[in-house]
């Protein structure tokens, strides 16, 4: 309750020193630094629709058969016009054509709800929704494998205790979030 946060929410890697940054939240492979990382879930890249556009429409059995579907797409930064997936052990990259394109992946979402397309988001994003059966995921057994997620921070064991301490608290609850799993 005493904890004030002042949240930087964005899909790009920043320096947080120059950022006056205490701990962060990334979702990546990291490469080697000099700050602390604990690893607390992952998530993987997920092809979503809502279940009335997959009764109407059918459901893919190969991610090529996204070309020429009604795809609804964000121009988030972090997001590909180019969704890759695993074919075999192989590499496969599928370019839709999207119907729609929106700025926040919230958007997407709640366009693929509504029955307006596909749509490639972070699976912690659409969990509660798959949960809910608002949304079905498609084409899993060609995804990627997950991207893990940490909390990062500096200094270590030597971090204030104020950054500790929110540090703590922050793996725990991540760690428990049933969305982060894989």
């Amino acid at each position: 309750p005493e904890v004030s946060i002042n949240a930087l929410l964005i899909d790009r890697v920043v320096s947080m020193v120059e950022e006056g940054i205490d701990v962060a939240v990334r979702i990546a492979e990291l490469p080697d630094s000099n700050q602390h990382a604990i690893h607390v879930g992952e998530v993987r890249w997920v092809i979503c629709a809502s279940p009335a556009f997959l009764a109407a429409r059918g459901r893919p059995r190969h991610p090529n058969e996204l070309s020429g579907a009604p795809v609804v797409a964000t121009s988030a930064i972090g997001q590909h016009r180019t969704w890759s997936f695993l074919d075999a052990h192989e590499l496969l990259n599928v370019r839709p054509e999207p119907r729609l394109v929106v700025t926040a992946n919230q958007g997407a979402i709640t366009a693929a709800c509504l029955g307006l397309g596909f749509t490639r988001v972070l699976s912690y994003q659409v969990a509660s929704k798959v949960a809910a059966g608002e949304l079905e995921i498609v084409l899993a057994d060609f995804e990627l494998p997950p991207l893990p997620i940490h909390v990062i921070y500096q200094g270590g064991r030597k971090a204030p205790a104020r950054v500790r301490s929110f540090v703590d608290f922050t793996v725990k609850a991540l760690r428990e979030h049933p969305a982060l799993r894989g």
